[in-house]
């Protein structure tokens, strides 16, 4: 039953929801724990939904829908009272988040605003996604069906990842898909979605080199000049500094 030792659970989670609040969010690391529950409508969100989840565990009717709509008004982040959410998940600027019933969420988590972690169709059982420990979505990304997001992985903002993501990935477009950062893993919870690899530049950049050389073949063999090729231009610098090092 919902006593003493669930209680006490809230309590450590909430705990470590304002420490993933202050260790993630720049404008956090200068204010209280008090003031961080007080005005933090992720954290607030996610205290509401670690209760009405409790109370779900425990069968009782009614009480976690109501506690989790009440928390969706005062928040704009909706979570289904079942749905499982690990240690010290952070929702950042939380407005528009969506979270499903069968969704399972591991721990250090970090979910930017308008993220949805939807189902497909009406059928029962497992429809929602599966994300694991140490991932970080961006703004207005969709999560959708019982897919898997693998541990350590990083959706790019405004992605639609409809199929299983390898741990240590990150995804990117519509559909996402999974690319590399340099051929490394995708660093820790940094927001920095200017220096996200662009897919479709690199794959528009390796056609045009290779009809340059199929130029460059073709003008060996009749002696005739080809026109200069348009310069294919990344649409943005992939280098340079770390927008979200502080």
């Amino acid at each position: 039953m919902f006593g003493l030792g669930t209680l006490t659970r809230v309590t450590r989670e909430l705990r470590q929801d304002l420490t993933a609040a202050q260790e993630r969010d720049p404008a956090a690391r200068g204010i209280g724990r008090a003031e961080i529950l007080l005005t933090y409508g992720g954290v607030q969100a996610l205290l509401a939904h670690r209760v009405a989840h409790a109370l779900h565990d425990n069968g009782v009717p009614l009480l976690p829908h109501a506690i989790a709509n009440v928390g969706k008004m005062a928040t704009g982040v909706e979570i289904h009272p079942a749905a499982e959410i690990g240690e010290a998940l952070f929702i950042d600027h939380g407005a528009g988040v969506v979270i499903g019933e069968t969704a399972e969420i591991g721990h250090n988590v970090t979910l930017y605003q308008g993220v949805t972690l939807g189902g497909t169709g009406f059928a029962r059982g497992k429809r929602h996604p599966t994300v694991e420990s140490d991932v970080i979505v961006g703004s207005g990304a969709k999560l959708l069906g019982p897919i898997r997001v693998g541990q350590g992985s990083k959706v790019g903002a405004n992605s639609v990842v409809i199929h299983d993501v390898p741990p240590n990935s990150t995804v990117v477009g519509n559909p996402g898909h999974p690319v590399r950062v340099e051929g490394k893993r995708p660093g820790g919870p940094d927001a920095d979605w200017a220096h996200l690899p662009d897919p479709v530049a690199d794959a528009i950049r390796a056609l045009s080199n290779r009809v340059a050389e199929l130029e460059k073949l073709l003008a060996e063999t009749t002696g005739r000049k080809p026109e200069p090729s348009a310069e294919v231009r990344p649409l943005r610098n992939v280098r340079g500094s770390d927008p979200a090092a502080g």
